[in-house]
Formats: C-alpha cells, structure tokens, sequence
C-alpha cells in the first residue's frame, strides 16, 4: 500500500510502527458553527483511509478531536450571552448529527481541548525547562523556533524566506517575542474568556499544543498517519512537529496525508462571497450520501470543485449504484434455483476481477475515484449477466461483493430501512390475527407501535398497505 507523504513529497510504500496496527491523527473541527462542505472533505477522505485499512486487517487507532476553546468560540458566546461551553457542547452534537448523516464512523477517541489541559501545561513546562519554550512578562509562552534545527520540513518553507515575510508583515505583541518566527504555547485570560490556572499566568493554550498532546495521550509518543487538510500544513503541523519532537526526542509522525481544497463554482469558498455551503444545508437538497459519493468521486489530493450539476449528476452515479443492488436483492429473492451453473461460475471468478481492481486503486495512494470506476464496471456486469433465470447464490455473491466494496467507501447501497421491511410486515401480520381474534386492544398497540416507527398503515380492499412517514 503506497501513500503520498507530504514530509517527503512523494509516494511511499506503507510500513506500520507496529504489525497490524495504525495510530492515526486526524485534526477536527473548532465548533462555533455548523461544519461546512469544507469540513466534511477531511472527515470523509479520511474516514474512507481507516475503512480501507480495517478492510485490510489493519486495527485502527483513530483519533479526532474537536477544538472547543478558541477566540471564534469564544466571539460566538459572546454574542449570544451563553458560556463557550453551551457554544461547543451544541456544536459538537450537531457536528456529530452531520457526520453519522455522511456515514463517518466515530473515531476510536473524539478528544475535547479543555480536557486535556493538565497534559497541555506539563508538555508547555518540559519545553521551558528544554529551552525550547520561554515565558515573557505577562505570562505569555513562546516557541523558539530557530532552536528547532528542522523548522520547515514538512511546509518545505525556508526559515530566512519566512523571516523576511514577517518583516513586512508586523505581528501584534511582537515586541516581546526574541524572534518574529515563535509562536504561542500560552496565553493570558482576557476578560469573559475562559481561563486556567498555569505556572505562568490564568489563561489558555495557542492553539497549536492541543493536538500535540491529544495525539500523545491517545496515540503514544510516536504515531503512524497525522492527516488534515492542506491549509493545516503551515503553521498548525509545522509547529506539531516543532512542539512533539523537541518534546519526545522521537520522530512525531511516519506518514502526513493532506487533502486538497474544496472550491464553490469554481470559487474559494468564503461567507463574503455568499457560497458559503453548511453540510446541514447540503441535507435539506440531498440525501448525505450523495454528499460522501461526490467528495470520492476525484482524488483526495485533488482541488476539487462543488456545484448544483456535478451534485446533480453524482445523485444520478449513485442511484446507478443503488438501483443496481435492488435489482440484485430482488433476483436474489425471486431466484427459481439455488443451483449455481457452470457459467455462472465462471462469471463469479470473473467478478473477481473487479475486487482487484477496486484494491489496486486504494492501494495506489487511495485512489478513491478508480475505485469507483472499478465498483461501476461491477455495476455493469451485474446489470448484463443477472436475469431472471439466475440462481439465487450468483445475484446474492454479485449482490455481496457489490455492498462490502460499497461499504470500504462507506456507501450505503442496500438501505437498512430494506431489512426493516421483514420487521414490520411481520408486525402487520400479527396485527392482522389481533384482528381476527377480536384482541383490538392489540391491534391497535401495534397500530401505535409501527406509528412509532415512522409506518402508516392503510386498510384496502386488497389487504393491509402499509408507506413510511
């Protein structure tokens, strides 16, 4: 399995710190405000790496976090009178509702920043007392850069570019830094923010500590995947790298993964612009999977492009995919032999063939867009060779195959409301005997009962019809 590694700008073949397990980190959201397209771009990327890696054995230790202290945060509970806690806490359960809505499995460990501020001031402590950190008159923390010899090598920026850069752009509180280029660990309270006591100061850490020590905690000193979007390259894993290892005295990470942008109409997305898109938007036009299918459907390193027709047409791609495995499921079902013949062993071999294919793309950096190619030519054999006249084992091993490749991506083909189906004719069966009985006490409780589940029961003169809500 090879993996472009931003550390080194190149593929490389995928070796694990331990055999049989991934320690992968994967920077959250800061919650002040619903997630947007954005957002969901990593959470998708990535959610699809751990179930590609779980589908090749691997046991996967995924953690990420959610940034629930920050100044946005903190403007956010502000304005509407409330603590940064109830702004996060909200935040934080709708993120959640968005991410089950796109099928992003929860990681292994979703940590919170204001938790693990104890771990956050003993790492600040052991970099002042390395030298590689220094606290200034009003108990603010800073980074020395310079004293980390290998500043710049996963952005690939030079130290002396970066300097004169900020020359020409002047950073408030500079005054008190030794250098331009360092950056804070610690910072004093404002007035109405939240605040910690620190051997420095009340008050609460940069923001670039906090997934240093959630991955630390979580994931040990040494980690196999850090991943997150480009934007996050400089300055936030720059000075990851800079803070753990002057830290640990041990590489941070193997492998860094970065996904590309997302563009509106070919435009950056911004609220100045007006394109600014929420996920919880996207869901009152599509159904989330459409969402997940169009963000698989280029590859993660890819810009990539968000418009009403390429939505349009990844619903129309998907539907493809659905219908397919309906049709399947219903011949399954209907089949008149169990039987599989010669032929249709052959065929079943030949199948085969596109697991292959769907693996050598996710092998080759995660190739997410091949994959699917491989998934439609899976589509399209079905659709050719299942008819009426198949046995029930070929369209139900097409039918299989078709799901878990689906699921590796985590597409949902075969809708769990379909295996509700057998439940609730059963609940209308016995309903139907309540009746006969008389006991309409009883047939009335299962009335409530499938009302509860969003059923709506029709009495007809051919039988009992039932719809969804």
């Amino acid at each position: 399995m090879k993996l472009f590694n931003t550390l080194s700008r190149r593929k490389e073949e995928f070796v694990p710190l331990e055999e049989g397990k991934v320690r992968m980190y994967v920077c959250g959201p800061t919650v002040y405000n619903l997630i947007h397209i954005g957002n969901a771009r990593p959470m998708i990327v990535f959610d699809t790496v751990r179930r590609y890696m779980e589908y090749k054995g691997y046991e996967v230790n995924y953690v990420s976090n959610f940034t629930d202290v920050d100044d946005k945060i903190i403007k956010k509970a502000i304005e509407e009178g409330v603590s940064a806690e109830e702004i996060s806490q909200r935040y934080i359960a709708e993120c959640k509702k968005d991410m089950a809505g796109m099928n992003v499995m929860p990681a292994t460990t979703h940590p919170l920043a204001t938790q693990e501020i104890d771990g956050m001031i003993d790492m600040i402590q052991t970099l002042v007392d390395k030298g590689y950190a220094y606290p200034v008159a009003d108990g603010t923390v800073y980074f020395r850069v310079k004293k980390f010899k290998e500043y710049g090598k996963l952005s690939h920026k030079n130290l002396d570019d970066l300097q004169s850069g900020f020359r020409a752009l002047q950073v408030s509180g500079e005054d008190q830094k030794e250098d331009p280029l360092d950056f804070v660990l610690w910072k004093p309270k404002k007035e109405g923010e939240p605040a910690w006591p620190s051997p420095w100061c009340e008050g609460r850490p940069g923001w670039h500590i906090e997934c240093s020590v959630m991955s630390k905690k979580y994931l040990g000193e040494e980690i196999d995947i850090h991943a997150g979007g480009e934007d996050l390259v400089f300055p936030h894993h720059e000075n990851e790298i800079a803070q753990s290892e002057c830290c640990n005295g041990k590489q941070f990470a193997r492998y860094w993964m970065h996904n590309a942008f997302l563009n509106i109409d070919n435009r950056k997305m911004s609220k100045s612009l007006g394109n600014f898109r929420t996920v919880r938007e996207i869901s009152e036009q599509y159904d989330l999977q459409v969402l997940r299918f169009f963000m698989l459907n280029a590859h993660y390193r890819s810009p990539l492009n968000f418009s009403a027709d390429l939505m349009e047409s990844s619903k129309n791609a998907l539907e493809r995919i659905v219908d397919a495995a309906s049709s399947l499921k219903d011949r399954k079902a209907a089949a008149k032999t169990e039987s599989v013949t010669e032929t249709e062993q052959t065929l079943i071999k030949e199948a085969a063939g596109f697991v292959t294919k769907f693996e050598e793309a996710m092998e080759d950096d995660f190739n997410t867009a091949d994959a699917l190619a491989a998934i439609f030519e899976l589509v399209k054999f079905a659709n050719t060779n299942v008819t009426e006249e198949s046995s029930s084992i070929f369209a139900g091993s097409l039918l299989d195959e078709l799901v878990k490749l689906c699921g590796v991506l985590g597409l949902i083909v075969v809708k769990e409301e379909e295996n509700l189906d057998k439940e609730i004719e059963d609940l209308i069966a016995q309903r139907q005997e309540a009746r006969k009985a008389k006991d309409f006490a009883r047939a009335d409780e299962i009335r409530d009962q499938l009302l509860e589940m969003g059923i709506i029961l029709k009495d007809t003169r051919e039988g009992v019809k039932w719809k969804r809500a």
